[in-house]
């Protein structure tokens, strides 16, 4: 495909989806005006391969369409659970209930470096953790990883009961548990026995709106 009509279709799938062309940089850890810059002074001239594949997953389409192979590999299945993690005021779930399967591609995992048989797909329900969740994003969580550290880290907890998104650290002998939405009620400091860490988020996805 030629560049000028990959910058084309890139442009048009930004447009279509209500996101801006900083906020999308930034999800791809670069300057606010890296794909602004792409799509319309041609700088970079071609897309980096980590960016034009997390692009490709994003908006759910094949990698080919901006520039890079067609997808070959299988898509490998990864748990769904039929619970949803509020990012709001706290839904009961007493135990994981499994949903089938959803399909990520290998090569999106292995970048996110994540073993299908320690990941799950869970939907976030509320905004307290917006504007990073949406209510109604799918997560992509890594059950592997459940260490919290000093800095802060979004996870899937559980706590009294209730399975929450929210961002986690440590601060001295008790774990802080906050929300993204400053509109969001406050949870106090709690013990690290008092709080069951399901897992680290890793990735979202999202309906274009």
């Amino acid at each position: 495909m030629a560049r000028d009509d990959i910058r084309g279709r890139l442009a048009a799938l930004i447009d279509a989806s209500g996101h801006s062309y900083g906020a999308l940089s930034r999800m791809l850890r670069r300057n606010d005006a890296y794909l602004q810059q792409y799509v319309k002074r041609g700088t970079p001239r071609v897309l980096a391969e980590a960016d034009r594949r997390l692009l490709a997953a994003f908006f759910r389409i094949d990698e080919a369409e901006l520039g890079g192979p067609s997808a070959a590999a299988p898509s490998v299945p990864i748990r769904r659970l039929e619970i949803e993690a509020s990012a709001g005021p706290g839904a009961l779930a007493e135990e994981d209930r499994a949903g089938g399967a959803a399909h990520f591609d290998p090569r999106l995992l292995a970048q996110l470096g994540v073993r299908a048989s320690d990941a799950a797909e869970i939907r976030a329900r509320g905004d307290s953790m917006a504007p990073l969740i949406e209510d109604g994003d799918l997560m992509l969580v890594d059950e592997r990883d459940r260490r919290v550290r000093d800095q802060p880290a979004v996870f899937v907890i559980r706590l009294d009961g209730a399975l929450l998104v929210k961002r986690v650290a440590r601060d001295g002998a008790m774990l802080r548990i906050t929300s993204d939405n400053p509109a969001a009620a406050e949870i106090a400091a709690q013990p690290p026995g008092a709080v069951e860490v399901i897992g680290r988020v890793v990735w979202l996805s999202r309906a274009l709106r």
